[in-house]
């Protein structure tokens, strides 16, 4: 049974370490939960033992591991490591198990997904040091031909990249044969002059007259996406007592996600930390019909859950239902990710700071959130051409 104790940390942030006892001659397993601002203490006990139940699971399970353990299978993966042969061996029993212990479940499936299917076939039964840049070019310019995108070829080069530098780092090279594999550029039908990644102002205003024909559920779903910027996994994972009516605020506490190995699973946000996004009048009052509507049908602690149904909606739902709204509607590209970067290009060229901006949409590095979202539009550069005229003629005048 998981034993949980109030603390506060040297900022002044209360929070509860959780517990978990693993027998005799055992440390003991614990994480920290945050008490998000506001909070009554009946919300606070009845989420504090839904999140102590879910982290004895995950110690019953093997999934969460001790600094000790950790240090102990490092040691064994080292061993390991001498009698590794090929680039396949090295894989399965050093390069993902080190990822797994950092990486979320989503992004551990990828990494394995892409070896599996793209890397291992190619080059998994060739000897380590014996890899050399030419054939790993070879592939990268194999999976170009077959014509597969620019992203996931750039995504086994990443993969590829982070595997011989650690090999390396753990002296199983003697140079990292990827520091002489050049990057993929885009093949020539790939570049995309007239790219447009995020929709303007009034594109957003003609998804959003032809969703009032759409049920309610999906048009407080799009609005809110809209709005906010947050993320597909936030939005499905988003409870009612997240939501502030009065005054509009939206608590991201959770993200689900969805993987074939482990299915649908409630995890915290991508950078781990509970953020305040703010959604409009109109979308507000979505929200609180949907939530009467709801009452209705199944009572849920989910806003967005399945039909007839307590359960939160599935996390790939959002994707699926605004492929089909754009097949019918005319939309072109529509997806839960456009809509995010159609909040911050907006947000930006409208004079929104780009601090407010990336907490909004939970980046930690504010460059980030530049590099992936500033669109320039004709009306934003005409008015920071203005702002420096005015700016000039004022000087002068004075």
């Amino acid at each position: 049974m998981p034993s949980s104790r109030k603390k506060t940390n040297k900022a002044g942030q209360e929070f509860y370490e959780i517990s978990v006892s693993r027998g005799r001659n055992k440390s003991r397993l614990t994480r920290r939960w945050y008490v998000p601002d506001g909070w009554s203490q009946k919300a606070i006990d009845r989420e504090l033992a839904a999140v102590s139940a879910e982290f004895e699971r995950q110690c019953d399970a093997g999934e969460v591991v001790s600094r000790a353990d950790q240090r102990e299978q490092a040691t064994q993966r080292a061993a390991e490591a001498a009698k590794i042969l090929t680039l396949r061996q090295y894989g399965e029993r050093v390069f993902m198990p080190s990822k797994a212990v950092t990486m979320s479940e989503n992004s551990r499936a990828n990494y394995q997904n892409y070896l599996d299917k793209k890397i291992y076939p190619a080059l998994g039964d060739i000897k380590l040091p014996e890899i050399t840049p030419a054939q790993i070019s070879a592939l990268l310019l194999d999976m170009q031909s077959d014509g597969k995108a620019h992203g996931t070829v750039i995504k086994a080069y990443t993969i590829l990249h982070s595997l011989f530098k650690m090999a390396y780092m753990a002296d199983m090279v003697q140079r990292n044969q990827m520091d002489k594999v050049e990057r993929p550029k885009p093949r020539k039908d790939e570049i995309k002059a007239e790219c447009v990644e995020a929709y303007t102002v009034a594109e957003v205003q003609q998804i959003m007259e032809s969703l009032a024909a759409e049920p309610l559920k999906w048009r407080a779903l799009v609005h809110l996406l809209i709005d906010t910027g947050i993320r597909r996994g936030e939005c499905c994972a988003l409870k009612w007592e997240n939501v502030d009516f009065a005054t509009g605020a939206i608590k991201v506490t959770g993200n689900l996600c969805y993987t074939a190995d482990k299915g649908v699973y409630l995890d915290t946000p991508k950078n781990g930390r509970i953020r305040t996004v703010y959604a409009g009048a109109d979308t507000i009052a979505m929200l609180r019909e949907l939530r009467a509507e709801q009452a209705g049908k199944a009572i849920s602690a989910y806003v967005f859950t399945r039909e007839s149904d307590p359960e939160p909606m599935h996390p790939q739902s959002p994707t699926r239902y605004l492929k089909n709204f754009s097949d019918r509607y005319g939309v072109p590209g529509l997806h839960p990710h456009k809509l995010r970067h159609t909040f911050a290009s907006i947000a930006v060229t409208s004079g929104a700071d780009i601090a407010s901006v990336s907490e909004a949409l939970g980046h930690t590095d504010k460059a980030v959130t530049l590099r992936m979202y500033t669109h320039a539009s004709e009306e934003s550069i005409s008015r920071a051409s203005q702002i420096v005229h005015d700016a000039i003629k004022k000087a002068g005048q004075a």
